[in-house]
């Protein structure tokens, strides 16, 4: 099914480039933006400037067009904002694609990454941090499990991964029923003793 990281272990990947660097900022704004909003590797590829705006006093992603076409607004921690911003400001880009690709003399160029490029991204951001066997997916999936372990409901889960059906949101979770501490033991009904 995948794997999923644990709290300390999304820090320390998203925190691994060094931000000294053009590339380290980009690809740290980017694995920022993939374990906080679970965005999928064609998500990222296409997200442009112009898609991040203000919604409700909060700052999103806006008409993000996801898998199948289905389009969804996807709320961005502030603290992933700032990660896009010192990226974007840093590369001078203001409009279009928010990831480009960068020489090997730490310029700006292009007009976007691959799908390729975020799996070299993380693999080595992955390799670096000790982290064995993690695909880009994985972020999803811990996305989805981090917000379940924060006190997030189901249906907003959903909804910020873009899942047309629950049952695919708790496949991320990766939940498994506890019987010996049931979620319907202590419900505020039973009899006192």
């Amino acid at each position: 099914m995948g794997n999923w990281l644990t709290a300390e272990q999304a820090r320390s990947l998203w925190q691994s480039p060094d931000i000294e660097q053009l590339k380290g900022k980009r690809d740290r704004a980017l694995l920022a933006l993939l374990v906080a909003c679970g965005l999928r590797r064609h998500e990222a590829v296409n997200l442009r400037a112009e898609d991040l705006q203000q919604r409700e006093e909060h700052w999103a992603i806006v008409d993000l067009v996801g898998k199948a076409g289905h389009i969804r607004t996807v709320p961005m921690p502030e603290w992933v904002h700032l990660e896009l911003v010192n990226w974007l400001s840093s590369a001078s880009i203001d409009r279009g694609k928010v990831f480009r690709r960068i020489s090997r003399m730490g310029r700006v160029f292009g007009n976007g990454i691959s799908e390729k490029t975020i799996w070299h991204v993380v693999k080595s951001s992955a390799s670096s941090t000790g982290i064995p066997a993690l695909a880009p997916h994985d972020l999803r999936r811990t996305c989805a499990r981090l917000c379940r372990s924060a006190g997030g409901e189901l249906d907003q889960i959903q909804l910020l991964l873009g899942h047309v059906s629950i049952q695919t949101t708790e496949q991320y979770l990766g939940s498994r029923q506890r019987i010996r501490s049931a979620v319907n033991d202590r419900i505020g009904i039973e009899p006192e003793s």
